[in-house]
């Protein structure tokens, strides 16, 4: 008899002890993340153990008929629950025949690398990222250094809601021990600075903070830790490098202590934010562009891959036009992303949100928050005269927002954005004027960026892991015309009344 697989079940009921409770919706673009709760939570989970443990019989499954081999590896980032989910995860791809080969507490990019160390085509990192606690989730991939995208998570997800799962036995489980070292030990070989830079290693108590102040301190930094205690309570804040919270906490310590830089960590270490000496908070895709020049430098002609929510800087940039670089405009996710990368032999692709990729000879392909902070460490070494805020002072000055997030339900927030594309195509199409001016462009891609004479844009897009959309904004011209485009964009937004508040606005 197959597993009985249902979308809703009670808590301290028979019916949650003995049925595989799999939300649809935790099923996302190139991820999976549900809202599994803990203590004292109210919200209904959309996901119980022996639900996962039909997510591995389905991704034992899935990998499988993709010719990936039954290799995988597992790891786990550091949250109450995680443990448990993996463990979950791992009986349901041992009854699918998978060889689990599991390096336990981890960065999602140390799951990654750990499919080249271990030789194995496919990976199941159990972690919620950035998500406030109570959320889980899996990042998987069978074909590395790639992650899945949609036709991955849409057979996936198939399989598993309807138990079409190949339950072949003969699966085993090896843990991995030391791993660690072994990650940080190729994160720093043969990287050693010559300049004595003090960084403020920020960490938001999640699981970076057990790999990001020794690799630092390793390649020559002087580290100042901030929040790198392993506590799975997030007592300060989500480990978010975002989230204008995080960064305010860096900032203030960087002014406190006269560092160099302040790196910020996310919750499985993929992701990097920066603070320069002067306290000021860069967005990620402004430290993309300060990579890009350095790296364009050292390798003439390099192409680039960005996310739709980065600054125009990447196409009008003198000293990037001046190194011949190219860059390409793709949808935001680390997914979309990385596949990208590959796809052009780019040496590197930068997201807003600071999931940054390195394809050889910096990094392999993947998406990792420690090699984003020692490279951005080795381009200082590359300018001793000048400071962090000397490098950000030398790009041309844009006004952007950060990435802001109004409520909206997963079951119709797609719906939302395909309203508002074709409200901006009406507009375009009648001629008419967009924040004060004409529409010069409509990016379509990934939702909408509308572009207007004076290149003052904005974007709408929904999130493809949160029940939210995703809104930024940038002016080459002044303060007030990114105000006037973020009115006018949220102006179109609010003909729909299920967009909800904003998590932060500028």
């Amino acid at each position: 008899m197959p597993l009985k697989i249902v979308g809703d079940a009670r808590p301290n009921s028979f019916e949650f002890e003995t049925e595989a409770l799999i939300k649809a919706s935790g099923f996302r673009e190139y991820d999976a993340r549900w809202w599994f709760g803990h203590a004292g939570s109210t919200q209904p989970p959309d996901l119980n153990l022996i639900g996962v443990q039909a997510l591995g019989m389905g991704l034992g499954t899935l990998i499988r008929r993709l010719g990936a081999g039954p290799d995988i590896v597992t790891g786990h980032d550091f949250r109450s629950y995680s443990l448990a989910i993996k463990l979950a995860l791992v009986s349901g791809l041992m009854a699918a025949g998978a060889k689990v080969k599991d390096i336990g507490l981890a960065l999602s990019p140390m799951a990654y690398f750990a499919q080249f160390a271990l030789d194995a085509a496919s990976v199941a990192m159990v972690t919620a990222s950035h998500n406030d606690n109570g959320w889980t989730g899996v990042k998987m991939g069978a074909a590395r250094p790639l992650t899945f995208g949609p036709e991955e998570m849409s057979a996936l997800k198939q399989i598993v809601l309807s138990s079409d799962f190949d339950l072949a036995g003969g699966g085993c489980y090896d843990f991995v021990a030391g791993f660690r070292e072994t990650y940080l030990d190729d994160l720093t070989q043969d990287k050693r600075i010559a300049r004595k830079i003090r960084v403020v290693a920020a960490c938001g108590n999640g699981t970076a903070g057990a790999f990001a102040p020794q690799a630092l301190e390793r390649i020559g930094c002087e580290v100042i830790p901030l929040d790198v205690e392993l506590d799975h309570s997030f007592p300060r804040y989500n480990p978010n490098p975002e989230d204008m919270q995080m960064l305010h906490a860096i900032r203030d310590k960087v002014l406190e202590t006269g560092a160099d830089v302040g790196l910020g960590f996310d919750g499985d270490g993929d992701r990097c934010g920066v603070v320069d000496n002067e306290g000021n908070e860069i967005f990620a895709d402004k430290v993309g562009v300060m990579l890009a020049r350095d790296i364009s430098s050292q390798h003439p002609g390099s192409t680039f891959v960005v996310d739709v929510k980065s600054t125009g800087l990447f196409n009008t940039d003198s000293v990037l036009r001046g190194n011949g670089a190219k860059t390409d405009y793709w949808k935001t996710g680390h997914s979309y992303i990385k596949r990208r990368v590959a796809e052009l032999g780019a040496v590197a692709g930068f997201e807003k949100s600071g999931h940054f990729f390195f394809n050889p000879p910096i990094g392999r392909g993947y998406d990792d928050g420690l090699i984003t902070a020692i490279a951005i460490c080795e381009m200082l070494d590359r300018n001793p005269r000048n400071s962090m805020a000397d490098l950000y002072r030398a790009l041309p000055l844009t006004f952007g927002t950060p990435t802001m997030s109004p409520h909206c339900a997963d079951d119709v927030k797609y719906g939302v954005v395909d309203r508002v594309v074709a409200d901006f195509q009406a507009m375009q199409r009648a001629g008419k004027t967009f924040a004060g001016q004409k529409i010069a462009d409509l990016i379509t891609v990934n939702g909408v960026r509308v572009v207007a004479e004076d290149g003052t844009w904005g974007l709408v897009r929904a999130s493809s892991n949160k029940p939210e959309l995703v809104v930024v904004v940038e002016s080459p011209t002044s303060s007030d015309r990114r105000r006037q485009m973020f009115e006018a964009v949220d102006a179109v937004l609010r003909r729909s009344p299920e967009v909800g508040a904003y998590n932060q606005t500028f």
